[in-house]
């Protein structure tokens, strides 16, 4: 039986427990940590728009746009479009929390500017990373219950490589988040837009987000093993 893109059994959910508390926990910080820190003003009063605008024309990107995007915590740089999107609370916040996002994703502009090779790496392994998201445990799953034997093992094989590179995607994902954060603290106290004493509080918040990534590559890996050791049982 599936649940949420897992295989429910005995032993699986056992497997995949502590990733699962880690994932919960992990969304619940985010949501917290930016709701505390939204409500707390930057000395230097500006929005989180203005601060990428200024961050993106001192890096020569001035072709870069900052949009308004719908959702809460929809932030995000786009880089085959080119386009900087931030949520209503970022966009027109002037919030420490508010501040520390915008230049996150502003992060991910100067990355891709300077051809970081994580993030060419992580645009590499989208196209497949996304296929074996929708189709990994479907074939895996087809194979376990269903196919002979030569097929069976084909299609087993199949959805543990597709698995495979969405692992990967998830694990190349960690540097790009954690040096985007780090050039987010970097860039806005070098150009005075939060004092060092606001520092540790719009690290909270990059902090919080950065642990989603990780919570999400942990429950995806232990995905991966538990796959594999699914297959080995099933031929012995």
């Amino acid at each position: 039986m599936f649940w949420g893109g897992f295989y429910l059994d005995p032993y699986g959910i056992i497997f995949l427990l502590p990733a699962l508390i880690l994932s919960l926990y992990a969304q619940y910080k985010v949501q917290s940590t930016f709701s505390k820190y939204v409500r707390v003003p930057a000395k230097s009063g500006m929005t989180g728009a203005q601060v990428a605008r200024r961050i993106l024309d001192d890096a020569g990107l001035y072709d870069v746009p900052v949009e308004l995007t719908p959702g809460h915590l929809t932030d995000h740089y786009d880089p085959r479009a080119r386009v900087m999107r931030l949520s209503r609370e970022v966009y027109y916040g002037t919030s420490v929390a508010s501040l520390g996002v915008a230049a996150h994703e502003t992060g991910h502009a100067l990355q891709h500017k300077e051809n970081y090779i994580p993030l060419n790496v992580r645009a590499q392994l989208f196209p497949i990373a996304s296929i074996g998201s929708q189709m990994a445990l479907p074939l895996f799953f087809l194979g376990l219950f269903f196919g002979a034997p030569g097929i069976s093992d084909t299609l087993m094989n199949l959805g543990i490589w597709l698995f495979a590179a969405a692992v990967a995607f998830q694990v190349v994902t960690l540097p790009v988040e954690f040096n985007a954060s780090s050039r987010a603290v970097k860039m806005l106290v070098s150009h005075g837009y939060i004092d060092r004493d606001e520092v540790p509080r719009t690290r909270a918040v990059l902090n919080a987000a950065a642990l989603t990534y990780v919570a999400a590559a942990a429950v995806a890996a232990l995905q991966l093993v538990r796959l594999i050791m699914l297959r080995n049982a099933r031929r012995d």
